[in-house]
């Protein structure tokens, strides 16, 4: 083999492995670029919300995530909504509940499984992200999931928070306020919510509150038959 081929052979490998590092472990580049302490494998962030607790009517941590992640708040079919309210009834007993419903951050998310470009991906916390720079807005993840928690940004946008990039033409959903997480605080819908009814905390750790608190109330998964165990549990339903 010519020198020249060889060459060519070495440089078409290390290109594609290159390649490789950008598109598959796409949380690795993500971690290492925001300084993510938690890239491991060992924590799975994860919530608890406690419907019995959960006011109706109240909006309280869908107010605080729009302003923290620079939405409109609007709730037409084109305004994005990161988390929302929901109302359940059981048609037998005529019991009703009120939670909020946002991305479940499952530990199997089929957001990503139909990515096209690996824009879609997840951190080794347990985080279910977009990457924006990555996003081409098939929006192949918002038929996938099951949750419907996820928007597509139809307008531009201005006035954003430098910890939350967004875009035009991207697909976005609840980060879990990451920017907050990787400082060492918690999600703002959490924090917001007079009632303590959402528990932030890490799953996989025995001695968090959250985890004592699974072992301890029954608590459901939504759709918990399409196995994809999500990170965010309900309790009271």
């Amino acid at each position: 083999m010519s020198d020249i081929n060889l060459q060519r052979r070495n440089f078409l490998k290390t290109a594609a492995g290159a390649a490789m590092v950008t598109v598959a472990p796409g949380m690795l580049l993500f971690d290492v670029a925001h300084g993510n302490p938690q890239s491991v494998g060992k924590v799975r962030w994860g919530m608890l919300i406690d419907t019995a607790a959960c006011v109706p009517g109240c909006n309280d941590c869908v107010t605080a995530c729009n302003k923290e992640n620079g939405l409109s708040g609007g709730t037409s079919a084109t305004d994005p909504q990161w988390i929302r309210k929901i109302e359940i009834k059981d048609i037998s007993s005529g019991r009703e509940v009120s939670l909020p419903m946002m991305c479940q951050h499952c530990e199997h998310p089929p957001c990503v499984d139909v990515c096209p470009t690996g824009a879609s991906f997840k951190r080794m916390d347990g985080i279910v992200l977009v990457d924006k720079h990555l996003c081409i807005g098939c929006r192949y993840c918002m038929m996938a999931c099951p949750y419907k928690a996820r928007s597509f940004v139809h307008e531009p946008l201005s006035d954003q928070n430098p910890d939350v990039p967004r875009g035009k033409g991207t697909v976005e959903s609840c980060t879990m306020c990451v920017h907050r997480i990787d400082q060492g605080g918690q999600p703002a819908c959490a924090e917001a919510c007079a009632n303590k009814v959402i528990l932030f905390g890490d799953l996989n750790d025995p001695d968090s509150e959250i985890a004592k608190k699974v072992r301890s109330v029954v608590s459901t998964q939504i759709r918990a038959d399409l196995k994809l165990n999500p990170g965010v549990r309900y309790q009271g339903l």
